[in-house]
């Protein structure tokens, strides 16, 4: 394994998501962030500190289950189940989902079915750390730290201090 990006990289993608974060929703009202579990927790946290550093606003964050949503379930070895734990009301909201890696795009499309039976928001936006390509269905992130063309066979790996004890990004030939 290669590491790619070092702990003071993680942290200056995660202040530019969050400034074109604002940018994007025109400031931090009406927004709220839910990271996709496990590493898009963390990092949903740390974009609601550096949304409350830059505008000194507090944004809800949540953490989002999707495993019960995913259409991959038959094929993967049983996943513990976690929790869902929003904020009470996303209806009329922008929610901002944040995830570590997008690759095919599953996870993507699980978490907005996970999102829609919370409620209806205004819009959903997506953020991920590290976006890979290789999709199967068509996700487009809407914010990105790193664009890293990879091999299919290639392994990206985040970590992060929170669930990991480091902040770095690994990238490894085949699986």
């Amino acid at each position: 394994m290669t590491r790619l990006l070092d702990a003071d990289d993680v942290a200056r993608m995660v202040r530019r998501l969050a400034h074109e974060i604002l940018e994007g929703n025109g400031g931090a009202a009406g927004l709220v962030l839910l990271g996709v579990r496990t590493r898009g927790v963390p990092l949903a946290r740390r974009l609601a500190a550096a949304i409350a550093t830059i505008e000194d606003v507090d944004v809800p964050v949540g953490e989002l289950d999707v495993t019960l949503y995913r259409d991959d379930l038959a094929l993967r070895d049983p996943m513990p189940i976690g929790a869902t734990d929003v904020p009470p009301d996303v209806e009329g909201r922008t929610v901002v989902l944040v995830d570590d890696v997008l690759y095919t795009g599953r996870t993507v499309r699980a978490a907005l079915d996970a999102t829609s039976a919370l409620g209806r928001p205004a819009r959903v936006r997506l953020v991920c750390l590290i976006d890979r390509g290789h999709r199967e269905l068509p996700v487009r992130a809407d914010h990105v730290g790193k664009n890293l063309p990879t091999a299919a066979e290639d392994t990206v790996v985040v970590r992060l201090a929170e669930t990991d004890g480091v902040d770095e990004v690994v990238v490894g030939a085949g699986r």
